[in-house]
C-alpha cells in the first residue's frame, strides 16, 4: 500500500513545482499558494499514513 501512496506524492509534488513555476514566470502570488498548498497536501498525506500505521500495528498488537 506504501507504493502507490508514495507515487501520488511524487506526482503531487512534481505538480506543486510544476505551479510554482509558473507562478514565478507570471508573478502571480494565488498560484505560489496553489503551489505551497499541494505541497502541503503531499506531506500531510504521509504523515497520515505513518501515524495510521503505527496505530493499526498497535492495536492489531493489542487484541
Amino acid at each position: 500500500m506504501l507504493v502507490p501512496i508514495l507515487i501520488f506524492d511524487v506526482a503531487l509534488v512534481a505538480w506543486s513545482l510544476h505551479l510554482m513555476e509558473k507562478a514565478y514566470e507570471h508573478k502571480e502570488f494565488s498560484l505560489m499558494l496553489a503551489g505551497i498548498l499541494v505541497a502541503l497536501a503531499a506531506a500531510a498525506m504521509l504523515v497520515v499514513y505513518f501515524l495510521m500505521g503505527n496505530c493499526m500495528s498497535y492495536l492489531l498488537q493489542v487484541t
